[in-house]
């Protein structure tokens, strides 16, 4: 299960950039974030701008998401609008309305994508994803969808505050979508099913050579291909393993296996599994 903590570094810098177009005006008091009352259509866009900042400083982001909203319907064409959709983004995010901050971190991303912010509200959608990352044992869309949310950030904008952070998640995220597919896996074979087993593994060896569950993976082959009698794949499978991760204890665990059937550890380089690290590990 993903740990999700939110970046005090991105909320830091959300406030920085609504208060650096903050106008100091005077607050009505509280009264203004009763979420029965109506906001009036003609009323100013930073004077709603600015209740809704309020509404974020006291922790009320419902209600500061509604003010953000007014603005960018009353003022869709302003500054003010603009940075009005980031906030509500920002909102939606820290209220835990995740549905509600990717759609409106989106739109910003579209219309504004040289903005000096765009970066920041693809983050916010990307932590949006991230933070609804179920346990391995459930459907892992959004899991995928937060993987390519980050690398999408990591690759329009590299050199960003928030592409390091983009960087590390992506690596927790695909560990496990990793993880979803050795469980699958792993079920498969206890059915013995091996075929479906491999299909599975091949998935981790192909996609996610980099995530800790390789090693396990491969000595899952060796298994399931034992258990097909293809013994050159299982000795591939295991000549890899041993090759990138001697000391492995999934390593001495296939060479026993590989071994009590008179085999030895031997890499064909016409096998996917080889083509498959060639290049990548090793």
């Amino acid at each position: 299960m993903v740990v999700r903590t939110p970046s005090n570094r991105a909320a830091a810098g959300a406030l920085r950039l609504a208060l650096a177009v903050a106008v100091a005006l005077p607050m009505a008091g509280c009264s203004m974030f009763d979420k029965k009352e109506d906001v009036a259509p003609d009323e100013p866009a930073d004077k709603l701008y600015n209740e809704g900042l309020a509404g974020v400083s006291s922790g009320d982001y419902a209600a500061a998401s509604k003010k953000f909203a007014e603005v960018d319907r009353q003022h869709p064409y302003t500054d003010w609008g603009r940075k009005a959709v980031l906030m509500t983004t920002y909102a939606n995010y820290r209220a835990g309305k995740y549905d509600d901050a990717v759609i409106s971190g989106s739109r910003y991303v579209q219309l504004h994508p040289t903005s000096p912010d765009a970066a920041y509200a693809q983050y916010l959608v990307a932590m949006s994803y991230y933070n609804q990352v179920p346990d391995v044992s459930r459907d892992q869309e959004r899991t995928r969808k937060a993987v390519d949310a980050f690398e999408e950030l990591v690759r329009r904008w590299p050199n960003s505050e928030y592409a390091e952070t983009a960087r590390n998640r992506i690596m927790v995220a695909r560990d496990q979508l990793a993880g979803k597919e050795m469980q699958v896996g792993r079920f498969y074979l206890s059915r013995r099913d091996y075929t479906g087993a491999i299909n599975r593994f091949r998935v981790v060896v192909s996609q996610y050579q980099k995530t800790r569950h390789v090693e396990e993976a491969l000595h899952r082959l060796v298994e399931a291909y034992l258990a097909l009698g293809i013994t050159g794949e299982a000795q591939t499978a295991a000549a890899i393993l041993g090759h990138n991760y001697p000391d492995s204890e999934w390593y001495k665990a296939s060479f026993q296996l590989i071994s009590s059937g008179g085999l030895k550890p031997q890499e064909n380089t016409d096998s996917w599994i080889s083509k498959a690290f060639r290049g990548v590990i090793g």
